[in-house]
């Protein structure tokens, strides 16, 4: 059976027929497949790239973010043909669930991110306005709009899916397209993902293109509005990072690098705690989780001088029990390196590491992984070193043996441990074991300064902890120094990346047309008909309703204290009132929001079918007994998320701006309204605040 050949992805169509670089399958050394030797046109590309930009900006965040989870359904559903190829990257079924599932699931996250947090349009108001000038009529915001650009997403071997994923889920969201370029000796994987997504059809033509091998001059064709990612060693970051182009075009630049992550062993923790065993846990897993292969591994283990036998000791238990082998045999709990290549390299690393430090455990003369034909793979056996001495051994804090390779370092107080992980000189991620909130509150501060995120691991977090090395969705990924100093992931932070951001000053008026959002002191509707009266389609921003007035008495103060059992003295004791701030008694705030909810709400059926929440409430000033209060209701914001109700009414998110004032025209309460509202062709049912 002949090798099959992979293909480049560009322009629309698979690229490559003729076999240049064999990629052999981790476990037993056999080909899997080959690269193309057909050059690629990176200008053609990069152009196709651009031309597909108008199509991604027909749709908006909204539209954008739910393909994204149409995509992440279909590829759910057949994910198990990714799975068979991951096999030969030498990974067992739960390594390739971080990689495959993780991926998709990263995809389900910005799907959902988009959907509740994105406006409609492509225009993302951020914010907040800002008044410039004395009388009302300039002020500045800021707003996000797609750059026009191409991404360019360069990755490393060790996650062919979720490398992919975790980049393009919100680069998509940011309406740009991306070409995706991934490490060679797994792209056979990325190229099986992506034959996926674009037999779906879910995404515009040009939202992803792939190139298998070389980058060639790819580079030398991105402009200003461009973006490149890479994930990889810090040394290719810092070549990348200096490419002429991008320096002459200041194009955006982030990466995140390898790092020597560390894992701190608190000093208030004793051999008789669970912590310990906790900690021991959390160093075999990242020692042994794709053998060893990710970014997030911990290289540097820092426990007290006092217990370095005992943890060494429970540590060389542990990993005598791990197996090493074949991953389709069911006992493997612990595969292969990518490639044969990556053995090599860490053979190297190892040896730099042991002229410094001990030999703690490496399964021995007789280590052998399991299986037929595993002796031709790339297996390399779960190795712990120990530097006695950490301050004179450099290379521990300079070298990186990317695999199953972790060096125990002991230290004497926590201030010397928090000096041994700077040493790192910039980590992605860090972790703190101890049963003492004071011991966190004092050593995270310090280590927050050299990394990207940090793990405080105790009992009770134990249940339910992600572990040391997931980077998660909603949380930065991303280090600074050696780890590349950037930032990916992170919620919404990483499709802001993506965007373009611009200061904009003007009248509110305009401000209000450009946002797509009501600005206070902007130009409103008026209209005979109450806006709470018409569909979602029909409402207009800025359309505006002011209340008739309400003076508050004694009697509503008393009434809603019996109804809320809130007897605050505020409210209740004269003498103390008057000897408070106010000098008076004052109403309850959420009184106010109540009585401004009955000046403003329509209380017969209509299309506002809930009001499921309050954003930004301020009480500006108190309300005292004899105050008139007036409301004044804006439409600020609607956000059509394309949803139909188990009802199936189909509606919109409208957001309400709410102006509360009293007799003299100051404003006393300030907040928007969330509010469902249905749309024309759905049976209205009734309207609730």
């Amino acid at each position: 059976m002949s090798t099959p050949v992979l293909q480049s992805y560009i322009a629309g169509r698979w690229l490559g027929q003729t076999p240049a670089q064999i990629l052999r399958s981790a476990v037993n050394g056999a080909p899997v497949a080959a690269t193309h030797a057909e050059a690629i046109d990176f200008g053609e590309a990069v152009a196709h790239a651009r031309r597909a930009v108008a199509a991604l900006l027909q749709l908006d965040f909204q539209q954008r973010a739910a393909r994204l989870k149409a995509l992440a359904k279909y590829l759910s559903e057949r994910k198990e043909q990714l799975y068979a190829w991951s096999a030969h990257t030498g990974a067992t079924r739960s390594d390739s669930w971080i990689d495959i599932d993780g991926g998709i699931g990263t995809l389900f996250a910005y799907a959902s991110l988009g959907n509740n947090e994105l406006p409609s349009g492509n225009v993302w108001h951020e914010g907040p306005v800002v008044p410039l000038g004395k009388q009302g009529h300039f002020a500045g915001t800021h707003i996000l709009v797609p750059r026009g650009g191409v991404a360019v997403h360069i990755n490393a071997f060790n996650f062919p899916v979720w490398g992919l994923l975790e980049k393009f889920a919100p680069t998509f969201l940011a309406g740009m397209p991306c070409i995706g370029k991934p490490a060679t000796a797994t792209s056979y994987l990325t190229e099986a993902l992506v034959r996926l997504i674009t037999d779906s059809g879910l995404l515009p033509e040009g939202s992803v293109q792939l190139v298998i091998g070389g980058t060639g001059d790819l580079l030398d064709h991105l402009q200003g509005n461009d973006v490149v990612t890479f994930t990889g060693s810090a040394e290719t970051a810092a070549k990348l990072r200096t490419h002429p182009n991008l320096v002459r075009h200041a194009v955006p630049f982030n990466a995140e690098a390898d790092s020597l992550n560390c894992a701190i062993l608190a000093p208030d923790v004793t051999p008789d705690d669970e912590e310990l065993d906790l900690y021991v846990k959390e160093v075999v897993r990242e020692m042994t989780v794709k053998a060893g292969q990710k970014c997030t591994a911990i290289r540097r283990a820092l426990v007290p001088r006092r217990h370095l036998e005992a943890v060494a000791e429970r540590l060389r238990a542990r990993l005598a029990k791990v197996v090493v082998g074949d991953p389709a045999r069911e006992e493997v709990r612990m595969g292969a390196l990518a490639s044969h290549a990556q053995q090599r390299d860490v053979a190297e690393r190892v040896a730099l590491l042991r002229q410094g430090a001990e030999v703690v455990w490496d399964g021995g003369p007789d280590f052998a992984p399991l299986g037929e034909g595993t002796a031709d793979g790339a297996f390399f056996a779960p190795t712990l070193l120990c530097s006695r001495d950490p301050h004179r051994h450099d290379a521990v804090h300079e070298v990186e043996a990317f695999g199953p390779v972790s060096t125990l370092l002991p230290y004497d107080d926590l201030d010397e441990a928090l000096a041994l992980a700077a040493r790192g000189r910039g980590s992605l991620v860090g972790t703190l074991v101890t049963r003492d909130p004071q011991v966190a509150a004092r050593a995270i501060p310090v280590v927050a300064a050299w990394h990207g995120r940090l793990l405080v691991l105790d009992r009770e977090a134990a249940p339910e902890s992600t572990g040391h090395g997931s980077p998660l969705p909603h949380l930065k990924h991303g280090g600074p120094g050696r780890a590349g100093g950037g930032e990916e992931l992170g919620g919404l932070r990483a499709v802001k990346h993506y965007l373009q951001r611009t200061a904009v000053q003007g009248s509110p008026t305009m401000l209000a047309a450009v946002s797509g959002e009501y600005v206070r002191g902007a130009a409103r509707l008026e209209t005979e008909v109450h806006p709470f009266r018409r569909y979602f389609e029909d409402l207009r921003i800025g359309e505006s309703l002011l209340t008739h007035r309400r003076t508050v008495t004694e009697a509503d103060i008393v009434a809603f204290g019996g109804i809320s059992g809130d007897y605050f003295y505020m409210h209740f004791d004269d003498i103390a009132a008057k000897a408070s701030p106010f000098g008076q008694r004052i109403a309850h705030g959420y009184f106010v929001l109540s009585a401004a909810a009955g000046l403003f709400v329509s209380p017969a059926p209509g299309p506002v079918l809930a009001n499921y929440g309050l954003d930004t409430l301020r009480f500006v000033k108190p309300v005292a007994i004899g105050d008139t209060i007036q409301a004044r209701l804006t439409c600020k914001r609607k956000i059509d998320r394309h949803k139909t109700d188990a009802q199936g009414r189909r509606q919109g998110v409208v957001a309400w701006d709410v102006e509360v004032t009293n007799q003299r025209g100051e404003l006393v309460a300030s907040y928007d309204i969330l509010t469902l509202v249905a749309k024309r062709d759905t049976p209205a049912t009734g309207s609730s605040t």
